[in-house]
């Protein structure tokens, strides 16, 4: 009697999308994005860390229920690239080391109760929380037993990223290791724009000093001629220029 093989296992769809929106309004996404562009900005010349926003991150293979989509993560020490979602098992077995999360006025204590628990649980070493609405920021590193506590967090450095967080003013700033702070889009493109003026401006200057170089060598090279036709007449004379 012929033996039955065995099916194979089914295939494990692992969606793109979790079907939430990335924000529920303005505010909650204009920090999404200066976090993102702003990581992806510091990171640009880095060719091993990926920063992505509301990417969903599968950290378990074979299980696509065991997911989460933090507003900002960053991977050190893996490769840049498109992805559709982030499964752990095709990095390296590498988890996000830092993940962001912007607060809305949708979001539940239940609910961020349990993201906490997830990035706890599957390796996250810094995870940031902030409330744009009351400019509240909270973070979390980990230690020998799991996230703990940042506290306090104003001026906190973080380990990874080496970004700093100033929680003094009326709203939260963040800096780069160079001291300069995190830019908006706007000013972003402001700062390109003023910067593509002033080496407009600057071309437009080494094009002046060129053509003021360009005339002073022609009358450098036309007194030359002059002097040469002088010197040429005073030996037609019998008189030798160099002794005058």
């Amino acid at each position: 009697m012929p033996q039955l093989q065995p099916s194979p296992p089914p295939t494990v769809i692992y969606p793109d999308s979790d079907g939430k929106p990335m924000a529920d309004n303005t505010k909650q996404f204009r920090w999404i994005v200066v976090i993102q562009q702003n990581l992806e900005w510091l990171f640009a010349n880095d060719p091993n860390v990926f920063v992505a926003g509301d990417l969903l991150w599968y950290p378990v293979e074979g299980s696509n229920t065991i997911c989460c989509a933090p507003d900002v993560l960053v991977v050190l020490g893996r490769p840049k690239g498109d992805r559709g979602s982030y499964k752990q098992w095709e990095e390296a077995n590498t988890p996000p080391q830092v993940v962001f999360e912007i607060l809305s006025p949708s979001n539940t204590l239940t609910e961020m109760n349990k993201k906490q628990v997830f990035y706890n649980r599957y390796g996250v070493e810094e995870y940031y929380l902030y409330n744009p609405d009351s400019d509240d920021l909270s973070g979390w590193l980990r230690g020998s037993e799991g996230l703990d506590v940042i506290d306090p967090i104003a001026n906190w450095m973080s380990p990874r990223l080496q970004i700093r967080f100033d929680c003094a003013g009326a709203e939260l700033q963040i800096y780069r290791p160079d001291g300069t702070p995190f830019l908006s889009y706007v000013e972003i493109a402001e700062r390109a724009e003023q910067t593509a003026q002033q080496l407009e401006q600057t071309a437009q200057q080494l094009e002046q000093t060129a053509q003021q170089l360009e005339q002073t060598a022609q009358q450098l090279e036309q007194e030359r001629q002059r002097s040469q036709v002088l010197a040429d007449r005073l030996r037609a004379m019998g008189i030798d220029p160099e002794q005058i």
